[in-house]
C-alpha cells in the first residue's frame, strides 16, 4: 500500500490549516448537521455523528458551536444537503476525488468543474479514479502516542489491518464498517485520537516536481476553499525537498 503522504503535515507546520479553520469549522458543523438529521441526534446512538464530533474537538471547535449545529439538525429550517462525489484529473494525470455536500448540484458541478479546467486538469465520471483507492477508515496519533511496535500491537488488537508510522505520527487503518468500534477500543489502549475519519487511501503515489506541484496545490486550494467541498484527496506525494521550495 501506499506511504502515508507527509504533505499534510508540511501544510499543517506552515500555518495553511490555521487559515481555514474558519472554513474548517463551517464543514465540520455542516457534517455534524446531516448526520444528526440522518440518524439519531444522540451521539452514542449514531457512529457517523460520533466521528463527526470527534473531528470537530480535534480541531477545538467550541462545544455550543457542536450543540448548535445537532439542534439544528431537529429543526424544520435545516438545509436538505445531498452528498455527491467528483472524480477528475489534475495535470499529469493525478488522480483527485472531491466530495460535496449541497443544497445546489448544478451550482456545486459547475464550480468544480471550472476549477478543474482553470488548473489544467479535467473532470471525469464517477468511478474514473476511485478504483485506485480504498476506501477505509483511518485513525490517527501523534508520534508521542508511543514506538511503531506499540502502536502496531494496539491497532492489530482493536482490530485495524494497517498501521503506518513516521516522526510525524501513527497512522491506523480499519474497515469502513469498523471504523467505530476500532477507533473505540484504541481509545482505551492509547488515549484520544488526533482523528477518526472515512478516507479514500491511494493504492499507489506519485512523487511530482515543484512546476507540477504548484499546479496541483492551486487547484486542490481552490477546492478546498469551496464552501459545498467537504475534502478533497489525491495519490500525489511531495518530497520535502520539493515542499521546502514552497514559500
Amino acid at each position: 500500500m501506499a506511504g502515508h503522504s507527509k504533505w499534510a503535515n508540511i501544510q499543517h507546520r506552515k500555518g495553511k490549516q490555521d487559515k481555514l479553520r474558519s472554513k474548517m469549522f463551517s464543514k465540520l458543523a455542516k457534517e455534524i448537521t446531516v448526520a444528526a438529521k440522518m440518524g439519531d441526534p444522540d451521539p452514542d446512538k449514531n457512529p457517523r455523528l460520533r466521528l463527526a464530533v470527534k473531528a470537530s474537538k480535534a480541531v477545538s471547535m467550541p462545544k455550543d458551536v457542536i450543540e448548535r449545529a445537532i439542534k439544528k439538525s431537529q429543526g424544520g429550517d435545516a438545509a436538505d444537503y445531498t452528498e455527491i462525489r467528483y472524480e477528475g484529473y489534475g495535470v499529469n494525470g493525478i488522480a483527485i476525488i472531491v466530495e460535496a455536500m449541497t443544497d445546489n448540484l448544478n451550482r456545486t458541478a459547475s464550480n468544480v468543474r471550472s476549477y478543474f479546467t482553470k488548473c489544467g486538469g479535467n473532470l471525469g465520471q464517477t468511478g474514473s479514479v476511485s478504483h485506485s483507492f480504498d476506501r477505509v477508515g483511518e485513525i490517527s496519533y501523534p508520534a508521542s502516542a508511543g514506538d511503531a511496535d506499540t502502536i502496531m500491537m494496539a491497532a492489530l488488537d482493536a482490530g485495524a489491518d494497517d498501521v503506518e508510522s513516521d516522526d510525524e505520527g501513527h497512522w491506523i487503518y480499519c474497515p469502513v464498517e469498523s471504523l467505530s468500534d476500532v477507533s473505540d477500543a484504541l481509545e482505551k489502549a492509547l488515549g484520544e485520537s488526533t482523528e477518526s475519519k472515512l478516507v479514500w487511501r491511494p493504492q499507489s503515489r506519485t512523487e511530482v516536481d515543484l512546476d507540477t506541484a504548484q499546479k496541483l496545490m492551486r487547484l486542490i486550494d481552490m477546492l478546498e476553499e469551496d464552501d459545498d467541498v467537504q475534502t478533497v484527496t489525491h495519490n500525489f506525494d511531495i518530497p520535502e525537498e520539493v515542499a521546502a521550495q514552497f514559500g
